[in-house]
């Protein structure tokens, strides 16, 4: 995504920040200011020429405003430099944008008032877009990134990037691959809510999987564990070793009841952690057992 001159040298930006400072943000107002000026929003916003049948030469940034604060009420107009959004709402700021993006393609010179007539390129405006805002928050270390279709995701940590990105699940039961799906594109999201919520449905998950192979949980989970590993091995102890220690974990925090005793999760990193760490090990049983690819 950027070809500078020490991401050449000494690698990328490692992309751990979850929040937007001053300085991006003023880089992200100057980008939209100056995107305003060229007439770039004119493809949701058109400025309409008072002469020669109202085509369209620009962008309204009247209407661009007025839908601005509509659509995110938590947003001024004119952005202002010296007040810093939550993060979220930087993020519907860019998706908002990204909707109304386009590349102006100059149809005819109109003399009298001095500008062209011009339509746009909705694909080909918001391809340079994302390639806009991506550089800017690889540069700057965050972890998110806009997708080809103008919707902000969350970088995931490496370790947990790619096999949430290539799993698929069929464990014979609708609900528990309904979870599993739930939880895998939930902790994706930029909202620490949503991400909650992702781990919550994995969790769920989890103790329906102990019963797929029987409506007796103990017996079934032995089944499930013997598939994965040879009973009485070492790794067969091993992971029963780690069953036990998340049910622990679930039982212990507030992920998916709320009762009197149970700790919270404090941090987006302590529900990557444990999302990674249930993951990982539900993704092996399940593909041990020709459930999951």
């Amino acid at each position: 995504m950027s070809d500078f001159f020490t991401d050449r040298e000494y690698g990328p930006t490692p992309r751990h920040t979850e929040t937007i400072g001053e300085p991006l943000w003023a880089a992200i107002q100057s980008m939209i200011e100056l995107k305003i000026d060229a007439g770039l929003f004119g493809y949701r916003f058109p400025a309409l020429c008072t002469d020669a049948g109202r085509q369209p030469y620009g962008c309204d940034e009247r209407a661009f405003g007025a839908t601005l604060v509509a659509e995110i009420p938590w947003l001024e107009w004119p952005l202002r430099r010296n007040e810093l959004p939550q993060t979220p709402t930087i993020l519907d700021l860019l998706e908002f944008c990204a909707m109304a993006v386009g590349e102006r393609r100059e149809r005819s010179w109109h003399d009298y008032m001095g500008h062209y007539h011009v339509a746009w390129d909705h694909e080909a405006g918001l391809s340079a877009f994302v390639v806009e805002v991506n550089r800017l928050f690889a540069r700057n270390g965050i972890a998110y990134e806009m997708s080809a279709g103008g919707k902000i995701q969350r970088v995931l940590p490496d370790p947990l990037a790619q096999s949430v990105a290539h799993a698929r699940f069929a464990t014979g039961d609708a609900e528990t691959d309904r979870l599993l799906e739930a939880a895998r594109i939930k902790i994706l999201a930029p909202k620490h809510d949503d991400r909650s919520d992702g781990l919550e449905k994995l969790w769920d998950a989890f103790e329906r999987i102990k019963t797929l192979d029987g409506t007796d949980k103990k017996l079934s989970a032995a089944v499930l564990l013997d598939r994965a590993a040879r009973p009485g091995s070492r790794l067969r102890v091993a992971i029963e070793e780690e069953a036990m220690a998340l049910t622990r974990l679930g039982n212990a925090h507030r992920i998916r009841h709320s009762e009197v005793g149970q700790e919270p999760l404090e941090t987006a990193l302590q529900i990557d952690f444990l999302f990674t760490r249930l993951f990982a090990f539900l993704h092996f049983l399940l593909k041990a057992s020709d459930r999951a690819a």
